[in-house]
């Protein structure tokens, strides 16, 4: 009898110690991360281009790509998107822009369609002025969000990228950011920048209406929030602290 407890003891242990090491393979094989970017290019009718910020994908790329993550890029339409803020003394802009890989990804972002939640443990909505324009309302990547969340994964966003927040809910019908500490670039920075009567909509007031418990700094200073699994950033100033946010997060699940 004995005996018999014993082997069936082992096999147990042989069972649970495969299970882990499947884990800890899925683990491995999922250390991807979800970039999106706005496929927005028109500032309004002001006559001026916008698209993504450079900086708000490039630090936060820079601080997960060193971690071991591989990152893909989607737009709401797909294709290579528009970017601005180019600063030609930001060694991580420049590293990015050289980077043959991630240049030949972003260049050729996938569509929605096109995008596997399952396969990321974390996505980031990178900021930019476009992304007023096409990320609040674009239904296919609220779900892709609403996945990976439900599935035990980080949602991220800085600057203008919470725009892709306000109308993500989760299957329990609560907005996702609604009873969260978030914060985004505030309505403050967007009259400084004299765009608060160009964008579409106002950020943090609209965050407000979700739910969320807005916090913000001063202008250009940085702020990075986490509350549950969501990281947000409040400018591009914090850009590289939300990367750093994220991949603590990333370190917990």
């Amino acid at each position: 009898m004995s005996r018999i407890m014993v082997i069936a003891g082992c096999t147990i242990l042989l069972g649970l110690n495969q299970a882990t090491a499947q884990t800890k393979n899925l683990k491995k094989m999922s250390k991807k991360i979800l970039f999106v970017v706005t496929s927005h290019d028109k500032l309004g009718e002001t006559g001026e281009k916008t698209g993504y910020y450079l900086g708000e994908v490039s630090h936060p790329w820079a601080v997960l790509t060193q971690a071991g993550y591989e990152i893909d890029f989607v737009s709401p339409k797909g294709g290579n998107p528009s970017y601005y803020g180019d600063n030609p003394e930001d060694s991580i802009n420049q590293k990015f822009l050289a980077d043959k890989k991630y240049q030949a990804k972003i260049q050729n972002t996938m569509k929605p369609s096109e995008v596997n939640p399952s396969e990321y443990q974390a996505i980031l909505y990178a900021g930019g002025h476009g992304t007023m324009w096409d990320f609040a309302d674009n239904d296919e990547l609220a779900k892709i969000a609403q996945k990976i969340y439900e599935n035990n994964g980080i949602v991220s966003a800085v600057c203008h990228g919470p725009a892709g927040l306000v109308n993500i809910k989760l299957s329990n019908g609560n907005y996702l950011v609604d009873g969260k500490k978030i914060n985004a670039f505030t309505n403050e920075e967007e009259i400084a920048v004299k765009l608060e009567n160009v964008v579409p909509f106002s950020l943090e007031t609209k965050l407000i209406e979700r739910g969320a418990k807005f916090e913000k700094s001063g202008l250009w200073q940085p702020h990075v929030t986490v509350d549950q699994r969501v990281v947000t950033g409040q400018n591009p100033q914090s850009a590289h602290g939300v990367g750093e946010a994220v991949l603590e997060e990333l370190k917990k699940l």
